[in-house]
Protein backbone atom coordinates (compact mmCIF):
# COMPACT_ATOMS: atom_id res chain seq x y z
CA UNK A 1 0.00 0.00 0.00
CA UNK A 2 0.93 3.67 -0.41
CA UNK A 3 2.49 5.60 2.21
CA UNK A 4 -1.07 7.89 2.08
CA UNK A 5 -2.88 4.92 3.77
CA UNK A 6 0.05 4.20 6.20
CA UNK A 7 -0.17 8.22 6.79
CA UNK A 8 -4.06 7.91 7.29
CA UNK A 9 -3.63 5.09 10.54
CA UNK A 10 -1.17 7.21 11.95
CA UNK A 11 -3.39 10.31 12.01
CA UNK A 12 -6.19 8.15 13.42
CA UNK A 13 -3.95 7.02 16.03
CA UNK A 14 -3.24 10.48 16.89
CA UNK A 15 -6.77 11.95 16.77
CA UNK A 16 -7.35 9.38 19.38
CA UNK A 17 -4.78 10.03 21.60
CA UNK A 18 -6.31 13.58 21.18
CA UNK A 19 -9.76 12.47 22.02
CA UNK A 20 -8.45 10.46 25.38
CA UNK A 21 -6.36 13.70 26.28
CA UNK A 22 -9.27 15.52 26.05
CA UNK A 23 -11.66 13.31 27.75
CA UNK A 24 -9.13 12.86 30.59
CA UNK A 25 -8.54 16.65 31.05
CA UNK A 26 -11.25 18.45 29.66
CA UNK A 27 -14.65 16.41 30.42
CA UNK A 28 -14.09 16.53 34.43
CA UNK A 29 -13.97 20.42 33.60
CA UNK A 30 -17.19 20.46 31.31
CA UNK A 31 -18.77 17.72 33.77
CA UNK A 32 -19.61 20.44 36.29
CA UNK A 33 -21.05 22.84 34.31
CA UNK A 34 -23.44 19.87 32.39
CA UNK A 35 -24.44 16.93 34.28
CA UNK A 36 -25.10 14.39 31.18
CA UNK A 37 -21.28 14.73 30.77
CA UNK A 38 -20.52 14.41 34.16
CA UNK A 39 -21.95 10.90 33.71
CA UNK A 40 -20.91 9.88 30.06
CA UNK A 41 -17.20 10.68 31.61
CA UNK A 42 -17.22 8.38 34.46
CA UNK A 43 -18.64 5.79 32.74
CA UNK A 44 -15.81 2.87 32.44
CA UNK A 45 -17.01 1.80 29.12
CA UNK A 46 -15.69 4.44 27.83
CA UNK A 47 -12.24 3.99 28.91
CA UNK A 48 -12.34 0.35 27.69
CA UNK A 49 -13.81 1.46 24.12
CA UNK A 50 -10.16 4.22 23.71
CA UNK A 51 -8.41 0.78 24.51
CA UNK A 52 -10.30 -1.37 22.63
CA UNK A 53 -9.62 0.82 19.36
CA UNK A 54 -6.48 2.25 20.27
CA UNK A 55 -4.63 -1.87 20.44
CA UNK A 56 -5.40 -2.98 16.79
CA UNK A 57 -5.51 1.02 15.29
CA UNK A 58 -1.86 1.37 16.84
CA UNK A 59 -0.55 -2.16 15.73
CA UNK A 60 -2.06 -2.06 12.52
CA UNK A 61 -0.63 1.36 11.63
CA UNK A 62 3.39 -0.14 13.19
CA UNK A 63 2.88 -3.41 11.56
CA UNK A 64 2.32 -1.46 8.28
CA UNK A 65 5.33 0.84 8.77
CA UNK A 66 7.36 -2.06 10.14
CA UNK A 67 6.84 -4.41 6.57
CA UNK A 68 7.91 -1.26 4.34
CA UNK A 69 11.30 -0.48 6.98
CA UNK A 70 11.78 -1.83 10.19
CA UNK A 71 11.08 0.19 13.43
CA UNK A 72 13.34 1.51 15.49
CA UNK A 73 13.18 -0.35 19.27
CA UNK A 74 12.60 2.75 20.96
CA UNK A 75 9.64 3.51 18.87
CA UNK A 76 8.11 0.03 19.57
CA UNK A 77 9.04 0.31 23.42
CA UNK A 78 7.61 4.06 23.35
CA UNK A 79 4.11 2.82 21.53
CA UNK A 80 3.97 -0.27 24.21
CA UNK A 81 4.17 2.27 27.18
CA UNK A 82 1.56 4.23 25.64
CA UNK A 83 -1.02 1.45 25.08
CA UNK A 84 0.46 -0.33 28.47
CA UNK A 85 -0.69 3.68 30.26
CA UNK A 86 -3.76 3.65 28.71
CA UNK A 87 -4.79 -0.35 29.61
CA UNK A 88 -3.67 0.81 33.17
CA UNK A 89 -5.96 3.52 33.17
CA UNK A 90 -9.01 1.45 32.04
CA UNK A 91 -8.60 -0.62 34.46
CA UNK A 92 -7.77 1.35 36.93
CA UNK A 93 -4.07 -0.11 38.00
CA UNK A 94 -2.64 0.72 40.48
CA UNK A 95 -5.22 2.64 41.78
CA UNK A 96 -8.35 5.08 40.94
CA UNK A 97 -6.27 8.00 42.20
CA UNK A 98 -3.72 7.23 39.50
CA UNK A 99 -6.20 6.62 36.48
CA UNK A 100 -5.78 10.05 34.40
CA UNK A 101 -2.35 11.02 35.23
CA UNK A 102 -1.62 7.24 33.75
CA UNK A 103 -4.10 7.85 31.19
CA UNK A 104 -2.52 10.93 30.09
CA UNK A 105 0.93 10.01 29.98
CA UNK A 106 0.22 7.10 27.89
CA UNK A 107 -2.00 8.66 25.66
CA UNK A 108 1.05 11.12 25.02
CA UNK A 109 3.32 8.00 24.65
CA UNK A 110 1.40 6.93 22.22
CA UNK A 111 0.76 9.80 20.22
CA UNK A 112 4.54 10.68 20.32
CA UNK A 113 5.06 7.30 19.05
CA UNK A 114 2.68 7.62 16.05
CA UNK A 115 4.14 11.41 15.30
CA UNK A 116 7.36 9.73 15.03
CA UNK A 117 6.05 7.05 12.76
CA UNK A 118 4.45 9.44 10.61
CA UNK A 119 7.82 11.26 10.36
CA UNK A 120 10.10 9.17 9.56
CA UNK A 121 8.10 7.67 6.59
CA UNK A 122 7.63 10.63 4.97
CA UNK A 123 11.58 11.10 5.61
CA UNK A 124 12.17 8.55 3.43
Amino acid sequence: MSRPHNAIFDASAILLSTLCLIHCLALPLLAAALPLLGVWAEEEWVHVLFVAIALPLTGFALWRAHRRRSLPVALRVLAASGLAGLLAGALQWPGEAWETPITVAGSLMLASAHVWNWKRQHRH
